[in-house]
């Protein structure tokens, strides 16, 4: 009898702890716009037999266990089910970003909004209205609960990220009129995660994009105010998403219209779902969330070691006297091929570095470590010098004409050479950095674009390539097309410059930008969304923070120095490497 009794009372007080867990978001009887036919409850919750919605009408937060007294870094995650604002239903995803961000050192708490979708009011009123509120609440609850009322996050999903969009732009816009003196405190936030927003465009406000995002008359929503507070933010979207991923890309730009530093994460190929969870940690600590940055580090220490392959030596791409458009004092272009000691695919990367069209070198901090990278990985590498500097101006040539006749020539001779190395020629990826980026964008969208007078066999062969990487590329926008972006690409005539053709022959890119990049990271985002618009899936990642050539130094643990990872990830989307 009294072991029966002692583990009644054991159960009566895990099920108080766990009601003081819990934490109403609104004084009773002052909830605004209640509503009978809503509740507040997680799906598995309100689908449990005996759920009794009546004793579920308002809004609540879930306070998580805090984070080991070790790690605990100060800062507080606030978790936003998506569901169509007519369920709150992610509850793995809250289950995974509970448990990644509190091993993290974040605090977190679950926020659960009243569904489904009120009458008579825009379907996001009232979890708007228990979003500032529940902001108001854990910020109230800062000091009690040992974290910085400064350091309030949001992560979310669908639904949920539009509701984090109206809390991260317009705080400034009261939800609801006040209802105590909590109501005095602010419900501003000071980052969000947001995964795949939906409803935020024109063509779907509550629904899926009509028109995938597309047309001159689809715009943001005008809810979203982007006021003083607008806070930094994280977007992830797959671009096969039903709720378009340009709703992301607009978001980025008015966000760097403000100078708010942001990163931009858009994957190919993925539907609805949350993405990157590891983005956006690197996120957090790159924006010191998480606490001081560890101190940069030299990227080629990284990847050090040339032991993973064996060079070929430097091969000249041009028969003597047949070089197109020759120019006193330009440096003479050549290849070398780097095969794997132990290859484990049958495609081949060509690399080469920026600079501007002034010089170029393929031993740089951009082509040297991700060619031992790559060759670790056991990937073909060809390293490629192209003919710099400038043509003169007497010329007449722009830029990058002799380097782009370069690039279609030494494509030609790799592919010419693929099979007798045991190679794919239909297999054949290109990369650059800067200047570089903006001859790999030549090169991906422009080959049936000829760039120079056939003068042999090998030039009866394409120049087309099954994907590119285009890392900070520069001089891509009409702003910016021989120096620094003159608005940072963020306006709409600040279009994609002339010289890409975008022909039936281009193909998916990765892009890796630096957001705080004088040359704009707006150019890789305008040229993903152009290649996207062509049905072409391409891959892009920005940078908080990060200016140009942002790889050469990096902190551990932040998105700068886990870079090259990227590149593995996207050759896997391509089925280039397994």
């Amino acid at each position: 009898m009294k072991r029966t009794a002692f583990i009644i009372a054991l159960v009566a007080l895990s099920l108080n702890l766990s009601a003081l867990d819990r934490q109403a978001v609104w004084p009773k009887g002052k909830m605004p716009h209640r509503q009978a036919h809503q509740t507040a409850a997680m799906l598995d919750e309100a689908r449990t037999p005996g759920f009794d919605a009546k004793q579920h009408a308002e809004a609540y937060l879930e306070w998580f266990d805090a984070p080991d007294s070790l790690t605990r870094n100060g800062s507080c995650m606030i978790l936003i089910s998506g569901g169509g604002y007519f369920s709150c239903c992610d509850m793995q995803h809250i289950k995974t970003w509970r448990e990644t961000l509190t091993a993290q050192g974040i605090q977190c708490v679950n926020f659960v909004y009243r569904t489904p979708r009120p009458e008579g009011l825009p379907f996001w009123q009232t979890a708007w209205e228990d979003g500032q509120r529940a902001v108001r609440v854990v910020r109230n609850e800062a000091a009690a609960r040992g974290f910085d009322p400064e350091k309030i996050g949001v992560i979310s999903m669908s639904a949920g990220s539009h509701l984090a969009l109206l809390l991260a732009t317009s705080s400034q816009t009261p939800a609801y009129g006040k209802v105590d003196e909590l109501d005095d405190l602010s419900c501003h936030i000071n980052w969000g995660i947001l995964n795949a927003p939906a409803y935020v465009l024109t063509d779907g406000l509550g629904v899926p994009s009509a028109r995938q995002g597309y047309g001159p008359d689809v715009k943001l929503d005008s809810i979203f105010r982007f006021d003083s507070k607008t806070c930094p933010l994280s977007l992830h979207h797959g671009g096969t998403d039903i709720y378009s991923p340009n709703a992301s890309t607009l978001i980025y730009r008015e966000l760097r219209k403000r100078g708010v530093p942001a990163e931009l994460h858009l994957y190919p190929n993925k539907g609805h779902q949350p993405l990157g969870l590891e983005r956006g940690v690197e996120f957090l600590r790159q924006m010191g969330f998480l606490g001081e940055l560890a101190p940069e580090e030299d990227v080629d220490r990284r990847y050090p070691s040339d032991s993973f392959a064996c060079g070929e030596g430097r091969l000249e791409i041009w028969p003597a006297g047949k070089m197109p458009d020759a120019q006193v004092g330009q440096c003479l272009p050549y290849i070398e091929w780097f095969i794997p000691k132990e290859r484990k695919t049958n495609a081949i990367q060509i690399i080469y570095s920026g600079g501007a069209y002034e010089g170029n070198s393929p031993e740089s901090f951009e082509v040297a470590p991700v060619r031992r990278y790559l060759n670790s990985l056991g990937v073909t590498v060809v390293t490629m010098k192209y003919r710099t500097p400038r043509p003169s101006a007497a010329s007449g040539l722009a830029k990058h004409t002799t380097a782009w006749e370069d690039l279609q020539r030494a494509i030609r001779v790799v592919r010419s050479q693929a099979a007798e190395k045991g190679l794919d020629p239909g297999k054949i990826g290109i990369m650059g950095s800067s200047a570089g980026g903006h001859l790999t964008v030549m090169g991906v969208t422009s080959s049936r674009h000829q760039s120079y007078e056939p003068i042999d066999d090998i030039d009866k062969l394409p120049c087309n390539v099954q994907w590119g990487i285009g890392i900070y590329p520069a001089y891509v926008l009409t702003d910016g097309m021989n120096g620094h972006n003159v608005n940072g690409g963020n306006l709409d005539s600040d279009i994609l410059a002339p010289e890409f053709s975008m022909d039936l022959d281009t193909a998916p890119m990765l892009f890796l930008h630096g957001d705080a990049d004088g040359y704009s990271a707006m150019g890789s985002v305008k040229l993903w969304e152009r290649m996207r618009a062509m049905g072409v899936q391409s891959e892009l990642h920005t940078l908080a923070l990060r200016k140009h050539c942002f790889q050469h130094y990096a902190s551990p643990g932040t998105d700068s120095y886990t870079w090259m990872e990227r590149i593995s990830e996207f050759l896997k989307e391509q089925g280039i490497i397994k």
